[in-house]
């Protein structure tokens, strides 16, 4: 996190909330119900943690770069 008021202060949520809104919602034009609404967000961090490549840890998902991290840290 920055200082207070920095332009990289809130970074990570802004292109988090980019995301999830740009691969969503295009095409939208409302939610048949709140539950619709949910159960869409929570497919989509399912694909985010388990199926998507993340750049910054060498294009494997969340969920397979922390378990090889304790598998590393359990060996070491």
């Amino acid at each position: 996190m920055g200082a207070v008021g920095t332009s990289a202060d809130n970074a990570a949520a802004e292109w988090f909330l980019a995301s999830l809104k740009r691969e969503i919602l295009p095409g939208r034009h409302g939610w048949p119900t709140a539950r619709a609404v949910r159960l869409a967000v929570f497919r989509w961090l399912g694909f985010d943690n388990h199926r998507r490549g993340h750049s910054t840890i060498g294009y494997l998902a969340p969920v397979a770069f922390e378990q090889r991290s304790i598998t590393l840290a359990i060996t070491a």
